[in-house]
C-alpha cells in the first residue's frame, strides 16, 4: 500500500463525509474527523472505528487551522441544505484559506459533476465559486464531483412512497440519470489521497451507473421483494418544496450528468463501482417497513 496519510476530513458525521473517514480508516489511514457535534452517535461510531474525532466548524478558521495541524491531506465538503447556499461558499472559502495557512499538503474539495458548466442550479454555483477559490490558493488540490447518490432513494422523504409500492422523483420515466453509491464516493477519495501528486490540479466527476426512473423501479422491486412502480413528480410540485431543487430536475431533464463512466471506472480500477443494482441488492431494505412516514 502506499504510504499511510493523515487525513483531516470535514462533515465527518454526514452521509458522504462519513462514507469518506471510514473508507480512509479501511485502508489504513489515520483520520481525524472534524464535526460541530462530537457527542453525536454518529462521530462515536467513528470514534469506535478509530477516528480522531475533533470539534471544530467550517466557518471558524482558527478551529478549522486547530484541527489541521499535523495532517497532510484535507477532504473539504460543504452542506448547502444545512447552511443555505450563500454560507456554503464561505464557509468553504474560510476552511480552504485555513488549509493554506496550516500548511496541508492536500487539499480534496467535494463539489458536484458538473458544477463547471454553468448549470444556474444555486448549489451547483456555490460549490464551484468555493472551487475557483480552491484552484486559485496555489496549493495542491484535486475537485472530487460526484452525481446524484443512490442512497438518496432511501432518504427519509422516500420511505413514505416506497411503503406503499411507489419510486417517485421529478423527471420522466424513461429520462436516464447518473448515480453513484456514498460508498464508491469514500473510495474514490481514497484513491486521490493514494495517487496525491498524480492528481493535483485535477477535476473528476464521478459516477457508478446510468439509468432511467422505469430501471430503477424494477430494480427495486427485485431487490426488495415486491411490486414498485415509478411515479413522475410534476416539476411545479418539486418547485413548491425548492426552486434550488425544481431547477436541478429541470437540467436533469435538460441536459443531465455527462460522466464517461467507462473511462472513469477504467481509470480507477482500485474502487469497487457499484451497479445500481449491486448497491439495490446489498441495501437492508426491513428499514423502509420499520421506518414510519414523516419521519
Amino acid at each position: 500500500m502506499s504510504t499511510k496519510r493523515n487525513v483531516l476530513v470535514t462533515g465527518a458525521t454526514g452521509q458522504q463525509g462519513g462514507a469518506v473517514a471510514h473508507a480512509l480508516l479501511a485502508r489504513g489511514h489515520r483520520v481525524k474527523a472534524l464535526t460541530r457535534r462530537p457527542d453525536s452517535d454518529q462521530a462515536r461510531q467513528l470514534a469506535s472505528a478509530g477516528a480522531d474525532v475533533v470539534a471544530g466548524d467550517l466557518g471558524d478558521a482558527a478551529s478549522i487551522m486547530k484541527a489541521a495541524g499535523g495532517v497532510d491531506t484535507m477532504f473539504l465538503m460543504g452542506n448547502s441544505y444545512e447552511a443555505g447556499t450563500e454560507e456554503e461558499t464561505r464557509q468553504g472559502i474560510i476552511a480552504a484559506d485555513a488549509a493554506k495557512a496550516a500548511g496541508v499538503g492536500h487539499l480534496i474539495y467535494s463539489s458536484v459533476a458538473d458544477a463547471d458548466k454553468k448549470t444556474g442550479i444555486p448549489h451547483f454555483e456555490s460549490k464551484y465559486l468555493v472551487e475557483k477559490h480552491v484552484a486559485g490558493l496555489g496549493i495542491p488540490y484535486t475537485i472530487s464531483a460526484p452525481v446524484a447518490f443512490m442512497e438518496n432513494i432511501v432518504a427519509p422523504w422516500s420511505f413514505g412512497a416506497l411503503r406503499q409500492g411507489t419510486y417517485a422523483f421529478a423527471l420522466p420515466a424513461k429520462r436516464a440519470l447518473q448515480l453513484v453509491a456514498l460508498a464508491d464516493i469514500g473510495a474514490f477519495v481514497a484513491a486521490l489521497v493514494e495517487r496525491r501528486d498524480d492528481v493535483f490540479g485535477k477535476r473528476f466527476d464521478i459516477a457508478g451507473d446510468e439509468l432511467s426512473g422505469e430501471e430503477q423501479a424494477k430494480i427495486l422491486s427485485q431487490a426488495i421483494g415486491r411490486p414498485i412502480d415509478y411515479q413522475e413528480i410534476p416539476i411545479a410540485a418539486a418547485r413548491q418544496q425548492s426552486e434550488d431543487a425544481a431547477l436541478m430536475f429541470e437540467w436533469f431533464d435538460r441536459a443531465g450528468y455527462d460522466v464517461d463512466i467507462a473511462a472513469l471506472h477504467r481509470d480507477f480500477p482500485e474502487v469497487r463501482w457499484h451497479s445500481f443494482a449491486d448497491w439495490a441488492r446489498a441495501f437492508d431494505w426491513s428499514v423502509v417497513d420499520r421506518t414510519s412516514s414523516g419521519t
